[in-house]
């Protein structure tokens, strides 16, 4: 490869050679006569014979005509002429127009011997020699870039980070994580520590979680922390359509990482290339499997690779190899969780330095509210939240931004434009009321956050509950009891339209996942604690040919328990409304005339309060929080022109005082009595004393600092 200084200067030199080519173009052009001139040689003998040209003038076998009653000057023929001809012997014309001057029919003619110039004859072959080294450079350069590219194609496409910004500190919700990574930084930092007591680092740390939970900032927090060289490549960038283009980018990875040892290679969703060998349907070699054999072999092989750290990521280590996940390679796997209510917690207060937040804001509620979130779900949110601050007006961002782009998240935006009948309006109050209501009476350490009949998604209305904590562990009774809520939706439906509708069609397929789990993989049915297998495992290399773990019957009395299961729900369902109907009526109504209510409205339905008493509750709570906002938005408003106005003074002071030092203006006081002094002597010892405080302030401020 040519030095960069190189390449931009042969880049000026043909640069200079097209300004050249085209700068003598334009004279070329420049110098040739006017077409929209030009006349025929029988239209200018014409001319000359009808005694209507005035003068004439041959350049070689070009004739430039003034004609008689011109408009042009002339003084400046033959540069403007009126026409132009070319001739095809010059000589021949000469003798003609002799004769044309002495028979009056023009007043006088020159002309000037048709030679050529070197410059003329030399000028053809300078403007193809230049043309043709044009065209040789564009095909040598372009020769030289397809050679280099097949060269380089085997060549790794790792991104160096020479040293990352981000640093542990920056990472939340994952504590046990950070502390095992920690050894990593240790070991890059004072090797000698571990090396002393004869212990070795592990060559490869993998990170396994579902996707967001931070497993790419928890690698680039361990090159921000340890402050060495960092590798970053995908595990699709190692695999190509050529054979053996992988392998030879493998080799030029870790050849690179060696001349910067210590450092850390990451390998982003390393499933990609790491999938467990011997799986394809064709049972050959292939180019993805060269790859991972490579890559096994440089991670440890016969040449061991001290002082390099193979970090990698996935959220299916059960397709990786065996072989990829044995001690030597990758010694430790890391799992990275969703975080807790804590973490997600911490998560929000890291994302949320940078934006400016409401005193109504409250962490605590946030975090439960965002149960199963990720750090990248919380990321978004509070992304969402800004965006709807912003479209709104406002500076800040309040709780009602974040506890909407929680639904945002989780559901979707709001279709106020879409058009819903009365008839479906109706049917979705019911409905969501049906869910509401079975789920405040049954579910266990969850409240109903929120119910809502304004469509969002796919979904023609929701509603959300919000568990008390994070629990991880399902009972039978809390399962069987999230069933029967998920059913109330259609019970609603059967007892108030004494029919059921196409509404509950995601109701449905979500209570037969979750009853076919518990009886094929939890064991909670009848058929006793036996596990038929995942739906998840969808392995099809590895399961292309293995037979069902269980018989026929075994495979009805499956369909028969699950079935029951959503069928008992379905049937609960039925009976609590059917208990609670005024709750189910009243509900319904508030929804058509609300549209969304929330946990202090779902209470007061609970407690058997109406419709109507319920509305003229919220419309007076609406009252009193507009007044409450008018009231702070005054305030706001006159703190503003208060510090407005203080500045205003202190610049004033500040002029008066600089303008006094300089002996341009002198301050006098007239005091008209003794006791008392002018309101501007009042006003100037105000503004000395404001301004004092505040240097006094800011010297501290600055002492502080020191």
């Amino acid at each position: 490869l040519q030095p960069s200084g190189q390449r931009k200067q042969k880049s000026n030199w043909l640069l200079i050679i097209l300004i050249v080519i085209a700068a003598i173009a334009l004279i070329v052009i420049a110098n040739r006569p006017d077409k929209s001139k030009e006349i025929t040689t029988g239209q200018f003998e014409q001319y000359a014979t009808e005694n209507k040209v005035e003068q004439i003038y041959m350049s070689g076998y070009d004739v430039y005509v003034l004609m008689k009653n011109s408009k042009i000057d002339a003084t400046r023929f033959p540069n403007s002429y009126d026409f132009h001809t070319e001739v095809p012997d010059p000589k021949t014309e000469i003798n003609k127009f002799e004769d044309w001057r002495k028979a009056g029919l023009i007043s006088a003619y020159d002309y000037k011997t048709p030679t050529q110039s070197f410059f003329d004859v030399i000028l053809p072959y300078i403007i193809f020699g230049v043309f043709s080294i044009i065209l040789l450079l564009i095909i040598m350069r372009l020769m030289g870039k397809s050679n280099q590219s097949a060269i380089s194609f085997g060549n790794s496409r790792a991104r160096l980070v020479d040293s990352s910004k981000v640093r542990f500190s920056d990472v939340a919700g994952c504590d046990e994580e950070k502390q095992e990574l920690q050894e990593i930084v240790d070991f890059l930092r004072n090797p000698q520590k571990f090396t002393a007591l004869g212990a070795r680092i592990p060559k490869g740390f993998l990170l396994v979680g579902p996707p967001g939970t931070g497993k790419t900032m928890l690698a680039k927090a361990v090159a921000g922390e340890s402050n060495v060289p960092f590798y970053s490549i995908t595990g699709s960038d190692f695999v190509e359509m050529f054979v053996g283009v992988g392998a030879s980018r493998v080799r030029s990875l870790f050849e690179q990482a060696k001349k910067s040892t210590p450092c850390i290679v990451f390998i982003d969703e390393i499933d990609a290339v790491g999938r467990q060998r011997g799986t394809g349907l064709g049972g050959g070699n292939d180019e993805r499997e060269q790859t991972l054999n490579q890559l096994l072999v440089e991670m440890d092989g016969f040449e061991a690779n001290s002082g390099i750290v193979v970090i990698a990521a996935t959220n299916r280590s059960d397709v990786l190899d065996p072989a990829l996940l044995r001690p030597g390679r990758f010694d430790r796997q890391i799992y990275v969780y969703p975080p807790d209510v804590k973490g997600r917690e911490a998560i929000l207060k890291i994302h949320a330095r940078n934006k400016p937040l409401d005193k109504s804001v409250n962490f605590t509620t946030l975090a439960r509210l965002t149960t199963g979130f990720t750090g990248a779900d919380i990321e978004m949110l509070l992304n969402e939240a800004a965006i709807l601050a912003a479209r709104e007006g406002r500076f800040t961002i309040k709780m009602v931004d974040l506890t909407e782009a929680i639904n945002k998240v989780i559901i979707g935006p709001k279709k106020k434009s879409r058009i819903v009948t009365e008839r479906d309006k109706k049917i979705t109050a019911y409905h969501e009321s049906g869910h509401a209501i079975v789920g405040k009476l049954i579910l266990e350490n969850e409240n109903i956050q929120e119910v809502s009949i304004i469509p969002r998604g796919g979904a023609g209305g929701y509603t959300l509950s919000r568990p008390e904590n994070d629990d991880n562990y399902k009972t039978l009774s809390a399962l069987k009891n999230q069933i029967i809520m998920t059913m109330g939706g259609r019970a609603a439906e059967i007892i108030k339209l004494k029919d059921f509708t196409t509404g509950a069609s995601g109701d449905i397929k979500q209570a037969t996942s979750l009853a076919k789990k518990m009886v094929t993989e939890w064991g909670m049915s009848s058929l006793g604690p036996i596990s038929y297998g995942s739906e998840n495992e969808y392995f099809l290399g590895r399961d292309y040919q293995t037979k069902a773990s269980y018989s026929e019957k075994v495979a009805s009395d499956i369909d028969k328990e699950v079935a029951k299961i959503v069928n008992d729900a379905l049937a609960e369902a039925i009976k609590i409304l059917k208990a609670h109907d005024s709750v189910l009526e009243n509900m319904a109504e508030l929804l058509i005339e609300k549209e969304t209510i929330f946990t202090d409205e779902i209470d007061d339905l609970m407690k058997g309060k109406s419709a109507k008493m319920i509305v003229r509750s919220i419309k007076a709570k609406e009252t009193r929080q507009a007044k409450l906002l008018e009231k702070q938005a005054e305030e706001e408003k006159q703190i503003q022109n208060e510090t407005a106005k203080l500045k205003k003074q202190q610049e004033a002071l500040e002029a008066a005082k600089f303008l006094e030092e300089a002996g341009i203006l002198k301050l006098e006081v007239k005091q008209p009595a003794k006791e008392k002094t002018t309101l501007n002597e009042e006003i100037k010892k105000d503004l000395e004393k404001e301004f004092e405080q505040t240097s006094e302030s800011d010297n501290e401020k600055d002492k502080n600092k020191k």
